[in-house]
């Protein structure tokens, strides 16, 4: 079986602390030091005859992937890259093309969902690899603790499955798919005791799959195959064919293949289960305390109840408040009520209209070699804390409108200014003329940490021309 990682939303919903270019899936948002990428991976690494997994990822979050696995020393059968996002089909079916083994198993996951009870994780994927090894497709139907208006639904044919012995044991053939309903629809559904929440999870053998997708939608099979034959390979990364993804149409599996075909069949699971996509459902899920707050950093609150605060630079203090939701970043703060979270994704679309950067990335910005956070900054000039892992190296660059000021005040340095190559300890600093190719390098095992300040007439971060580049950006 072959753990199939969907790594490509953005998570506008949980906005400040989700954003473009470092969405939720790597973010810790449920307590410990894991993200929610990588209790996907630990949740499935210790389920019999599960192989290394393979990410299917956006092109921009490539190294943020394979730095969070590292991390688990985890090795990836293969992280591919979307050239555009084109939802969940194509990218199964990407996974699928990618088997060399037709009939190999597929459990698919997104990448950011919060399932605590791992030991009946596992129990319904037992229940599930039995129905798939027949050629049924197969979906987790989460059993609904509440009549809850933000998911959709999958209505299950219990007496089908009573009455066909082919069918025995846990699965449900499933009767339809439904769409988000409104409240008293929901209701009727939890009263009704054989509707299940969908949760974007399933299981089945590559063949099968690709089989009803040629069937239901052949035009993203075509498309799909055509981006894989021009795919190029980059150490663990598989880069499609841009031209080819980018021609396919985007499409759900559940609306291209789930919805029309005759195989699928729906397990039961009842582990705790959230896709923590708004702020109250990661409230639903925290650790509550006596006044049912949940409350993470530095905070302080006298008289709060029923809600939900984020400190994550500075104290928060909160008084006489219930059911809000309050996110501190350190430049964003989000206040709202806690019943209205479906709504940040519209303040997000405002920014981006605005072309405001803190719809895209935060004040600390993740590189393949480190990390740089925007300090201070007004006309003309700009003051950046850049952080350099043991071993790793910007590119070799150049910038036409600013120049740069280095002083170390952590590790060591060495400098690539022009034809000089020369090394810089604590307390010592570099000046980098306009239009001087230079480098930085952290040839020690401790992290390189550094000030640097920038100045000139355009300090934006597309004013750099690479030459040179360890991870592939040199044009």
């Amino acid at each position: 079986m072959i753990p199939v990682i969907l790594s490509g939303g953005s998570g506008t919903r949980l906005w400040p602390l989700s954003r473009e270019s470092h969405p939720k899936q790597f973010l810790p948002l449920t307590g410990g030091s894991k993200s929610l990428l990588q209790s996907t991976v630990e949740r499935i690494v210790g389920f019999p005859g599960a192989r290394a997994p393979l990410v299917v990822c956006n092109e921009e979050h490539r190294f943020l992937v394979a730095e969070q696995l590292r991390q688990l020393d985890v090795q990836p059968e293969a992280i591919l890259l979307e050239p555009v996002g084109r939802n969940t089909a194509p990218a199964v079916a990407l996974a699928a093309l990618a088997q060399p083994d037709p009939d190999s198993l597929l459990l698919v996951m997104p990448a950011d969902h919060v399932i605590p009870n791992v030991a009946a994780f596992h129990a319904a994927l037992s229940a599930g690899l039995e129905l798939a090894s027949m050629g049924r497709l197969v979906t987790f139907g989460v059993v609904p603790q509440s009549a809850h208006t933000g998911y959709g639904y999958i209505r299950a044919d219990r007496a089908a499955a009573s009455e066909s012995a082919t069918l025995q044991g846990p699965g449900f053939p499933v009767l339809k798919f439904v769409e988000k309903p409104d409240l008293a629809t929901a209701e009727s559904y939890l009263a009704a005791g054989d509707y299940f929440w969908n949760s974007g999870m399933f299981l089945f053998k590559a063949a099968t799959y690709l089989e009803e997708l040629e069937q239901h939608a052949p035009d993203i099979l075509k498309a799909c195959r055509e981006a894989l034959e021009g795919q190029q390979r980059d150490r663990d990364f598989v880069r499609l064919d841009a031209e080819a993804f980018t021609a396919c149409r985007s499409d759900s599996v559940d609306y291209a293949v789930m919805e029309r075909t005759d195989k699928a069949m729906v397990v039961p699971l009842d582990a705790g289960w959230s896709d923590v996509g708004s702020w109250d459902s990661l409230w639903e899920v925290g650790d509550q305390d006596a006044e049912g707050n949940v409350l993470t950093g530095d905070v302080l609150t006298e008289g709060v109840r029923n809600t939900y605060i984020h400190a994550q630079q500075r104290l928060v203090a909160a008084v006489g408040l219930q059911d809000l939701v309050i996110v501190e970043t350190g430049d964003a703060v989000l206040v709202m009520d806690k019943y209205r979270t479906q709504d940040v994704k519209q303040i997000v679309a405002r920014l981006r209209q605005a072309g405001r950067a803190e719809a895209q990335t935060h004040r600390c910005v993740a590189r393949p070699w480190g990390t740089y956070e925007c300090i201070d900054g007004a006309e003309r000039f700009q003051v950046k804390r850049i952080t350099v892992k043991p071993g790793e190296k910007l590119s070799l660059q150049m910038h036409h409108h600013r120049a740069e000021h280095w002083v170390v005040v952590r590790g060591t340095a060495r400098i690539t200014r022009g034809e000089e190559v020369f090394v810089l300890s604590e307390n010592e600093s570099t000046y980098i003329p306009l239009g001087v190719k230079h480098r930085l390098e952290n040839p020690g095992r401790i992290p390189l940490e550094l000030i640097e300040v920038q100045s000139g007439a355009y300090l934006g971060e597309d004013d750099i021309v690479r030459f040179e580049d360890t991870y592939g950006r040199a044009k």
